[in-house]
């Protein structure tokens, strides 16, 4: 498989016309009202106060100023502008796995330029925190335009696993642990993982961030994960450390241990009221993800 350059991360700027992170909630997040605000005025600037009308949300009276003109006043809000759009990007080297069309570390990188691309598009500024092997988290700071963009595509295609390898279940943590301090309130946070360190901490870190930040989940798989081995003998594992498996032997564990991963997973988000996108290395990225960004709901 074809690993992404940073000519191909670029041009996917083309497929990000016409797409927006600035609608598309589900169902349970329409609750709370617009997708700026994890909670009620979050990511929402104050514009001007005017006499009320029928209609305004009570809510929104400005009694100070009511009360000295003596006529009810309402306050104004316009959505803030460059917002700031955080991309946590937990590329480790078990993403060098994939059965179709992409390796899982391919799928992340083509889904995280696009949706940078949309970000910076749509007038806001983009940030990133992109974990290391060595427990650690390279910060991008949020910059607007190709600023924003390019550095990030850059070190994408600098740090993309080359070779299999086990998966750092602690790159999710880390790279939690490096976002949260910097997170201002409103702030979009887009998580790109498969979510195979998702642990304790992990999911309490998660609860903090969407308090105070409209928190989005993408979690990255394989069909082959969900499925299990087909018919047969299959010599899997790493370099080194190999082994034989018999596909109908271990399918019906396999598929148990899968699927108890990704309850777990759709749990937190339904207990956190987070969006969860589910994105396959079978569908290429610039046909499924717009294709989720156009639609009124996000899938879960």
């Amino acid at each position: 498989m074809i690993l992404p350059d940073l000519a191909e991360l670029v041009a996917l700027r083309g497929s990000a016309r016409g797409l927006s992170l600035h609608a598309h909630r589900p169902a349970l997040a329409r609750l709370q009202g617009g997708h700026r605000s994890a909670q009620r005025g979050r990511g929402l600037e104050f514009e001007e106060v005017r006499p009320y009308a029928p209609g305004d949300d009570a809510k929104r009276i400005d009694w100070r100023v009511t009360a000295r003109r003596g006529k009810p006043h309402t306050k104004l809000f316009r959505e803030e502008r460059e917002r700031p759009v955080w991309l946590l990007l937990d590329l480790h080297p078990g993403l060098f796995f994939g059965s179709k069309r992409q390796l899982k570390s391919a799928l992340l990188l083509r889904a995280a330029a696009l949706l940078g691309w949309v970000a910076i598009q749509s007038g806001d500024r983009l940030g990133a925190v992109l974990p290391d092997n060595k427990g650690l988290a390279h910060i991008y700071a949020p910059r607007g335009r190709e600023a924003g963009v390019l550095p990030l595509l850059h070190a994408l295609v600098e740090n993309q696993p080359q070779k299999p390898g086990l998966p750092d279940t602690g790159s999710l943590e880390a790279a939690l642990v490096a976002l949260r301090p910097l997170l201002q309130p409103g702030s979009l946070v887009l998580v790109l993982s498969d979510f195979s360190g998702l642990n304790e901490s992990a999911e309490a870190l998660l609860g903090a961030m969407a308090q105070h930040s409209d928190c989005r989940l993408l979690c990255l798989g394989d069909p082959l994960e969900s499925a299990g081995l087909p018919s047969g003998r299959h010599r899997v594992g790493l370099p080194g450390r190999l082994w034989w498996l018999d596909g109908n032997n271990t399918r019906k564990a396999w598929q148990a241990s899968w699927q108890g991963r990704q309850q777990r997973l759709t749990t937190l988000a339904e207990r956190l009221n987070l969006p969860l996108t589910r994105l396959s290395t079978a569908d290429a990225v610039a046909d499924s993800l717009p294709a989720l960004l156009r639609e009124p709901l996000w899938a879960a």
